[in-house]
Order: structure tokens, then C-alpha cells, then sequence
């Protein structure tokens, strides 16, 4: 795959899966807005309507009129997940609200980095990243946007098990360089409805439960106290819980 620096000149040089940003752009794209509106549609009004009975148990409203600008943290084992996610959050808000995805899959053809961009809004993570342009990028969105809810799965990749597992450093370095908030949520049964390494997803009931919201602290603060939430929710959620202590 082509390597491409995030820092270069917009609008010219800047690589097309980018430029759906608005750090870059610095104005709404008409058809971006368009495509996720009539998504939003499919997604709340049909799929996950007769397909996927979704179910959100907690009120984002309250929280995203106090909170500007969050980061978003999930348990991760499904493809589901991310549009899960953003089909649980009133459209009003999806202007405002990212995806970080991995860039060596939501953007590794056309269509998908069609679908990335423009029904998701993903900013691409390159998870072989040596030089910190991810980071870089994810921050200064977060320090620019006045408004801006980005979604992250701290694991760093789905869970094979569906167990929730460690969690990346890299939540905490986005909320404490940023100062940016960090709101839970727990998604039950994605796991049992789109498994890794399945080919698509069989109907059925998910739950997302929408949680508190913490303050930026080191990455074991976090991992530590998502973990005591989820547990009063489903107690086989982790591996091993005496282990993970």
C-alpha cells in the first residue's frame, strides 16, 4: 500500500480519503452530508429496525449538550460496532460526530473509502504508524473543532472471543494532550451477531448501554474504571477479572 503524509498541502496534495476532514476543507460538504443523511435513514429506519433490533439503554442527549467535544470508547468485536454506534446517536449530532478507523481496511479500495468517508466521516488510523501522524492529526482535530465527538475502540482491533480486552495507550494520549472527556459505552451482544471472521452479520438483539463520562487520566485509570461499569452490566464481559485486577 502507498504511504502518505498527513501534513501537506490541502486541497492539492492532500490524499482524497482526507479531505472529507474539515480541518481541511473548512466547509460542509454538500454531498458528504447528503450520502449520511439518506445512510442514517437506512441504518435507523430499516436495518436496524427489522434486521438487528437495536436497542440503547442511557440518554446521549444530556450528555452531548454539556460535553462539546468527547471521545467515544467501546468494547470492539464486531464490524458492527462502529455503525451501531452512530445509528444509536440522534442524526442532529452526526455532523459533529468520527469514526477513527483502521486505514488498512476502511481504506484500501474505492468503495469502502467511499463508504468511509462519506456515510461514517472515519479519519484513517494507520495502525503501522511509526511516526505519530495518526496522533498527530487526531489532535489537532480535537484541538481545532470547536465540536467534535470521535468514536475509538481502545482495544485496538475486534476481540476473537468477545471478551474485552486491554486497552491501548492511545485513548489517553488523544484526552490528556487534548483535555477532552472520555464517555463509555458497552455494546452487548455484537459479538454473537457478526463474530470475527464471519462473513455479515444474522439478525437478532443488540444492546448498547451508554455510560458515564470520565475525565482524561493514564490509560490504567480508564481500563480500570470501564471495567468496574461494564461488570455491573455482564459479568462475563472479561477474560479473566481476578487476572485483570
Amino acid at each position: 500500500m502507498k504511504e502518505w503524509s498527513y501534513e501537506n498541502e490541502q486541497w492539492t496534495k492532500l490524499p482524497g480519503h482526507l479531505k472529507h476532514l474539515p480541518l481541511f476543507t473548512r466547509h460542509l460538504d454538500v454531498f458528504s452530508f447528503f450520502i449520511r443523511q439518506l445512510w442514517s435513514l437506512f441504518l435507523r429506519w430499516i436495518f436496524f429496525q427489522f434486521y438487528i433490533r437495536l436497542k440503547v439503554v442511557g440518554n446521549y442527549h444530556v450528555v452531548f449538550k454539556q460535553y462539546p467535544r468527547l471521545l467515544i470508547i467501546s468494547n470492539h468485536a464486531s464490524h458492527l460496532d462502529a455503525i451501531s454506534i452512530a445509528a444509536s446517536i440522534p442524526t442532529r449530532y452526526w455532523r459533529d460526530l468520527y469514526i477513527a478507523a483502521a486505514k488498512d481496511y476502511f481504506f484500501t479500495n474505492p468503495v469502502f473509502t467511499f463508504f468511509s468517508q462519506h456515510c461514517l466521516g472515519a479519519i484513517p488510523i494507520d495502525r503501522k504508524d511509526r511516526k505519530g501522524e495518526a496522533i498527530s492529526l487526531i489532535l489537532s482535530l480535537l484541538s481545532t473543532l470547536p465540536r467534535m465527538w470521535l468514536i475509538l475502540f481502545p482495544e485496538g482491533t475486534r476481540s476473537q472471543d468477545g471478551k474485552v480486552h486491554d486497552f491501548k495507550r492511545g485513548v489517553s494520549i488523544f484526552a490528556e494532550r487534548s483535555q477532552t472527556p472520555i464517555l463509555f459505552l458497552y455494546l452487548d451482544g455484537n459479538s454473537a451477531l457478526w463474530p470475527k471472521g464471519a462473513a455479515f452479520a444474522k439478525p437478532g438483539k443488540l444492546v448498547i448501554h451508554v455510560g458515564p463520562v470520565k475525565e482524561p487520566a493514564p490509560i490504567d485509570e480508564i481500563f480500570a474504571e470501564y471495567k468496574t461499569w461494564v461488570l455491573t452490566i455482564n459479568q462475563n464481559a472479561f477474560v479473566d477479572s481476578d487476572a485483570m485486577s
